[in-house]
């Protein structure tokens, strides 16, 4: 069995901090795939642990190293100048950030709360996409080196997302194949996005924290960015407006186009939205597998995701007649 307090002071001493502050240790809950654990210094410094779970543990393909990918967030949105932890060490096994302040968004703001919140997060996500990379992909490797061209990027992903569909066999509203068919032709709208640009995509309210202690409320950290990719800025909307569509959040969309991100939703664009849609409900319906869900988590998948994966499709279809 595995020793949390003699593992977490392992890490410290890694990454050059005396292990013997550590003063409390805490698991933190809310996360589906890593372990947590939130580390509290003598001097109340306060840092996050984040260690994955054994090799041999079933799991998604693009769940391979996402530590790795984690890191390759937390630098670029220090770089970006966007509130994130900050990266302290990742090592073999391990990753140890700062941690942010404020609590997970909420219901308990109010409706001017939300709407000032939103506008935010949209200047602080148009920040984000202004990094870029070298190459389109997952930085993990862990569906190979990154690729010179988005449509090859993003195709290997959506293979692997459809391989592990076939492998797991989850319940699913359309047939893998007909999926498969419907996503393929869309591929020619992945053409159009040139330059590969960091993005979270698990950009939900349990992945923001708002910061309350300095007036009014504010965003205190974008933590979690273990999936992802240099890619196209339009997927991150996705998340940003999961089960929803992102292009009725007005004051989202007027702070991102403030701070020079670029909105656009033609023909082409939403080719491509409807395609990122599809692309994570998959995943979030293939993955209740792997994860052993209970039947309540089934169920709300079955209720909840399962139309938004058929109305992402239905759009495609609508449009290339695939």
């Amino acid at each position: 069995m595995v020793d949390s307090w003699e593992r977490a002071r392992h890490v410290l001493r890694e990454a050059g901090l005396d292990p013997g502050r550590l003063a409390r240790l805490r698991p933190l809950t809310g996360g589906t795939y890593n372990t947590v654990e939130e580390l509290r210094l003598t001097d109340g410094d306060r840092y996050v642990l984040k260690i994955p779970p054994a090799a041999a543990t079933p799991g998604m393909r693009h769940e391979r190293r996402l530590l790795v990918s984690e890191a390759e967030f937390y630098r670029s949105a220090a770089a970006a100048g966007v509130p994130a932890p900050r990266l302290v060490s990742v090592g073999d096994g391990f990753l140890l950030m700062t941690a942010c302040p404020g609590e997970v968004w909420d219901d308990t703001l109010t409706d001017g709360e939300q709407r000032a919140l939103r506008a935010e997060l949209g200047r602080r996500t148009a920040r984000l996409h202004d990094v870029t990379g070298t190459g389109f992909g997952y930085p993990s490797g862990a569906l190979g080196p990154l690729a010179p061209d988005w449509r090859t990027a993003f195709t290997t992903m959506f293979d692997a997302v459809l391989d592990d569909a076939r492998r797991y066999n989850p319940r699913l509203p359309r047939p893998v194949d007909a999926v498969a068919r419907t996503a393929a032709s869309a591929y020619g709208a992945l053409d159009e996005v040139t330059v590969p640009r960091l993005v979270h995509f698990d950009l939900w309210p349990g992945n923001i924290l708002i910061d309350r202690t300095a007036g009014g409320p504010r965003i205190g950290g974008l933590i979690d960015g273990e999936r992802m990719f240099w890619g196209d800025p339009l997927a991150e909307f996705v998340s940003l407006a999961l089960l929803g569509d992102i292009r009725t959040d007005e004051a989202f969309l007027a702070g991102y186009r403030e701070a020079g991100g670029r909105a656009v939703f033609d023909t082409p664009a939403r080719l491509r939205y409807a395609l990122y849609r599809a692309y994570l409900y998959l995943i979030m319906l293939t993955e209740t597998v792997p994860r052993e869900a209970g039947e309540e988590h089934l169920r709300w998948v079955r209720e909840r995701v399962d139309p938004e994966l058929v109305t992402a499709l239905d759009e495609i279809e609508a449009v290339t007649g695939g």
